[in-house]
């Protein structure tokens, strides 16, 4: 190949377009946005776009709702993300809100509560040094609501302290 010939900028051929995205999709779950986002960085139209998501959802190589409970546990599991902050992640990536309220359904309460005490008493732990108890609930139901946490459980858990 020689070196003055320009790069191609974008896929024109819709079949390797479709075979492109196959492998963006059976490689880990991903969201409708960002497939979108993905076929239009090969440089098709529109119409082609749409036309190559359907095909996806068709056969089964995209799906919001596999996406959004994949998305949730690895985040809960993971990172120990709350339900509020997974909630607001998945909102940005375009997710309906019956897809959000399924995957959320799939958390089971019992390791939720056990992980929201576990981040809680970690969080506790390293604030032992702060005296003022005002401050020290204060710099705990931040981080706390940072971490995604609803806030009636933080309440309940700081009035105990």
């Amino acid at each position: 190949m020689s070196f003055d010939q320009p790069k191609p900028t974008g896929i024109t051929d819709e079949k390797t377009a479709l075979a492109k995205a196959e492998h963006y999709c059976a490689y880990q779950e991903r969201s409708h946005s960002e497939v979108r986002e993905k076929l239009y960085s090969f440089k098709l139209h529109k119409n082609e776009v749409e036309q190559l998501l359907t095909q996806l959802i068709e056969e089964d190589y995209l799906n919001e709702e596999r996406f959004a409970i994949a998305y949730a546990g690895g985040k809960f599991r993971i990172k120990h993300w709350g339900k509020e902050k997974i909630k607001y992640a998945l909102k940005q990536k375009y997710v309906s809100d019956y897809c959000i309220r399924k995957a959320l359904a799939t958390i089971p309460a019992t390791d939720y509560n056990k992980t929201f005490f576990s981040v809680a008493d970690k969080k506790l732990a390293t604030l032992k040094s702060e005296k003022n108890i005002f401050i020290k609930k204060r710099k705990m139901k931040d981080y706390l609501q940072q971490k995604g946490f609803e806030l009636k459980m933080i309440n309940d858990y700081l009035t105990g302290l």
